[in-house]
Order: C-alpha cells, then structure tokens, then sequence
C-alpha cells in the first residue's frame, strides 16, 4: 500500500472558500440544489439526439425554422416542438422577422456545452 503524501492528507477548510471562492476549474465552491435542477433540467434537453441535431446547426449560426426543418430533413411541427422546448430551457432565443423565426443558441454557455459534448463524442475512444 502506497503512502499518502503529506500534501494529500491535508483537510480543506470548510470555514470559508479556497480558491479565492473559487474551484480548482473556475466553478463556485457550493452549488444550491435550485442551480443543480436548472443544469439538470438543461442537460435532459440536451439528452435528445434530435434536438441535439438542431442545436449543432444552430452553434454554426442561426437559422430560421424552414431553414432548420429541410437541413433535417423533418417535418416542421416536429422541429417546432423540439425547439419550443429547448426555448422554454433558454437553450435557444428567437426573433421574428416578417413572416420566418430565426433562432439561435442563447448564449456562449450553450455553444461550449454543444461543441465540447459533440467534440468529446468523435473522439476516439480506442486508448480507454
């Protein structure tokens, strides 16, 4: 059995942050349950493959709904729902203009959720 480090046995103190109240990657040190259901509820949209779909089409640049349904190949109330749903999780914003609704990905947040997830999943996996 190998030896612990000093270094390793040490308690963080929990009377106050580390980090300058920051993690080691950036992230606040405690999370409220409230934030942790949001991020949940954020992650189950992204958990569909179609919606997925729309969403690297949409990291690309925004697109309006008819643009949306022929890149897919799918029908627009089926790609109107999906999208009504990731709006409702403020994953996409859109905007009327005239007639067609563009939408887009909310925000830079969700661009590196679509890409980093997307990238991670083309890696290859043969060196695990």
């Amino acid at each position: 059995m190998a030896r612990k480090k000093k270094a390793d046995t040490k308690p963080i103190p929990d009377d106050g942050p580390c980090c300058n109240g920051k993690g080691h990657r950036g992230m606040p040190i405690t999370v409220n349950a409230e934030s942790c259901e949001r991020a949940a509820a954020i992650f189950r949209a992204l958990g569909d493959p179609q919606r997925l779909r729309a969403l690297v089409l949409l990291e690309a640049s925004e697109r309006c709904v008819s643009e949306i349904c022929e890149l897919l190949d799918e029908p627009m109330p089926a790609i109107s729902q999906r999208l009504r749903l990731l709006k409702s999780e403020r994953i996409v914003r859109s905007r009327r203009d005239g007639k067609h609704i563009f939408y887009a990905l909310a925000d830079e947040h969700i661009s590196r959720l679509v890409t980093n997830g997307v990238m991670h999943a083309m890696e290859n996996t043969s060196n695990q």
